[in-house]
């Protein structure tokens, strides 16, 4: 491993991993290596150049907490994620749903809820109730699946933003025997995923906007069946065709309904207009 350059100094790094025990290790790593350096040949960086990209990821890493994950953040700009999803969920079943972006604000084991109970806790906003079913891939309805549901607030925001007691706008449900699923929230609104990091400066200076359609995060699991990590976003919303991390699909596009004051289809009475979003899911077999 002498005299090495341009030329010669991929070849020799693959050739260290050689001796890897760990055959899928020892090819992504060699993948890794040939498309960086090939990379760095096209683009040649300056010396400056590098040590601002390493600083780039540096700082990435350190806006990481537990309440904001910066790399899946700059995943998702980068397209990475949804290149990443549509190679493993790949489906050409439309009784399946599609899947999309986790995104970064996702926070495991949320509080349990109740069918049709208010979620909106501490928050205020429009009122809006989310029902559906969840069938298998021959649409027979599926008890018992696990549903994490999470959004922001009507400006904007999510609870882990915010100075909350307690989580707001995020819960488990589990269907009944049915596959129903349903609860009362408030209609979120397009946002800004958050910029006061390096991500958010990436896009500044690349002149993209940092906006995300209104929608509602799902994560459905049931045994069997594969994890469906989703959304369901508002039709006519302005970032439909512009999302910031690529992650809107045609099928995962429906009305908010706006609905009159009167009665809900719960049979809850509302003396102020309120939205009404209803959408089935449909599960893949694992």
């Amino acid at each position: 491993m002498r005299n090495l350059n341009a030329e010669n100094i991929t070849d020799a790094v693959i050739e260290q991993f050689a001796g890897c025990r760990d055959e899928r290790l020892k090819s992504v790593l060699n993948s890794l290596v040939s498309h960086l350096h090939a990379f760095i040949r096209d683009v040649e960086p300056t010396e400056q150049e590098w040590t601002e990209a390493i600083d780039f990821l540096t700082r990435t890493g350190q806006m990481c907490d537990d309440k904001r994950q910066e790399f899946i953040l700059l995943s998702d700009t980068l397209g990475v994620t949804m290149l990443v999803d549509a190679i493993n969920h790949q489906t050409s079943d439309p009784m399946v749903s599609e899947s999309t972006v986790l995104g970064p604000f996702y926070v495991a084991d949320p509080p349990r809820a109740e069918q049709g109970e208010s979620i909106d806790w501490g928050v205020e906003g429009e009122p809006f109730f989310v029902e559906g079913r969840v069938h298998d891939g021959r649409g027979e309805p599926l008890a018992n699946v696990v549903i994490d549901v999470w959004q922001s607030d009507s400006e904007g925001f999510y609870d882990v933003q915010k100075e909350l007691e307690s989580a707001s706008l995020r819960a488990r449900f589990t269907t009944d025997d049915q596959g129903r699923y349903a609860f009362w929230t408030v209609t979120p609104s397009p946002y800004p995923i958050p910029t006061d990091g390096p991500v958010g400066k990436m896009l500044e200076l690349t002149g993209r906007h940092p906006y995300r359609p209104a929608h509602v995060h799902f994560m459905l699991m049931a045994e069997g069946f594969d994890t469906l990590v989703t959304q369901v976003f508002a039709e006519h919303d302005p970032y439909l065709d512009s999302d910031a991390v690529f992650g809107v699909k045609d099928s995962l596009v429906r009305e908010y309904e706006l609905m009159p004051p009167g009665q809900a289809p719960d049979g809850r009475t509302l003396q102020s207009p309120y939205r009404h979003l209803k959408y089935d899911f449909g599960l893949q077999a694992s």
